[in-house]
């Protein structure tokens, strides 16, 4: 009889593995992926009302107040987070919570400007088949780059709203003149990514009613602020005090992604295990949550179970830490603060343009 190959010997054996980790984690997180719709309303009513308050405040008093400052603050960081309800959405199910979806939509995705039909593109970071390739718009070769290109990510934080603006404002209604102008917009200007080489996937219908809707009340919601600004209604100087909490909370998530993944993938197809092992969780403290708002420090957690709702990960997080054996793969994932995961990042980049210098 002729034996099996060493390779695909070796292959199937570390499938068995993966396997079997996978279904040990799966049984200890088993009963933790049904959504408490209460605590999505509860922590969504509080966050944004809390946070329009403050912008108000921010918005009403003149820059040179400390209490305007501290408005400034608390304000993006509650905005940052009633804004990263759009990554709950996008896992729910469409027939799941729609009655919560329309409300975050109208008070926090038309407001803010990210309507959650923009944010649909995420699915495709949790594909295996498109995670790290060019097919995934939220993730760039940042381990094997240099300095400049974390340099260039940071400074999205200030191109962002404006292109977000513009796109809305101006790239709605321009759409719509012609079809294939309306296709390379929905295409190209319609999701909300760190690689700008990205194209959305259109289905053969096209874009479907209701999000042709939200993106036509967002238009509305771009020319009404800019309506108010020209007929004196509203004062000028609030629109660079918006574009300010803009670009903080934009500044906040940025970091955050920073820390999210070790960014080491160079484009090629990669395991479920091996996406897994390519992101981190983060323990940390308090200011950790404000970074990390909704569970998105256990993200590494998150890419292993995206169906895990934000409000069981932390529990999850600890029963796996405590249950699964202490050389678990499970492990290598977790980091003490966004620091020291953002440090290893640093560390690879140096390793790497040193290699590329010798």
């Amino acid at each position: 009889m002729n034996q099996r190959p060493q390779s695909t010997t070796s292959k199937n054996s570390d499938l068995d593995q993966q396997r079997a980790f996978y279904l040990q984690a799966r049984e200890i997180v088993g009963d933790l992926f049904q959504p408490k719709p209460w605590r999505f309303w509860t922590d969504f009513v509080i966050s944004t009302v809390s946070a329009y308050v403050l912008a108000s405040i921010w918005l009403a008093l003149p820059m040179t107040s400390p209490v305007a400052w501290i408005a400034f603050f608390a304000g993006g960081v509650l905005l940052y987070r009633a804004s990263m309800f759009i990554h709950e959405l996008v896992h729910l199910p469409a027939n799941q919570m729609k009655w919560f979806r329309r409300t975050w939509n109208f008070f926090a995705g038309v407001p803010m400007m990210v309507p959650s039909f923009s944010y649909a593109s995420h699915l495709h970071h949790h594909s295996s088949r498109h995670y790290g390739t060019e097919h995934d718009g939220e993730y760039l070769p940042l381990a094997s780059g240099s300095f400049k290109d974390i340099l260039i990510f940071l400074t999205q934080v200030v191109s962002q709203p404006i292109l977000v603006f513009f796109r809305y404002a101006i790239g709605t209604p321009l759409s719509f003149l012609h079809p294939s102008l309306r296709k390379w917009t929905l295409t190209h200007a319609s999701s909300l990514v760190i690689n700008f080489q990205y194209q959305k996937e259109l289905k053969p219908t096209g874009q479907s009613r209701s999000d042709t809707f939200w993106e036509l009340f967002t238009c509305f919601r771009a020319w009404v602020m800019l309506g108010l600004v020209l007929a004196g209604i509203m004062p000028f100087v609030r629109l660079p005090k918006i574009f300010l909490l803009a670009i903080f909370a934009l500044t906040l998530n940025h970091i955050r992604t920073l820390a999210a993944h070790r960014y080491t993938s160079e484009g090629e197809t990669i395991s479920h295990l091996d996406q897994f092992l390519d992101s981190t969780n983060v323990t940390g403290n308090w200011l950790t949550e404000l970074l990390c708002p909704l569970g998105l420090r256990f993200h590494a957690l998150h890419h292993l179970f995206p169906r895990i709702p934000y409000h069981n990960l932390g529990i999850a997080h600890r029963r796996l830490t405590a249950q699964l054996p202490a050389d678990s793969v499970y492990h290598d994932a977790t980091y003490p603060s966004i620091s020291s995961a953002i440090g290893d990042l640093v560390k690879n980049v140096r390793s790497h343009e040193h290699d590329q210098a010798a």
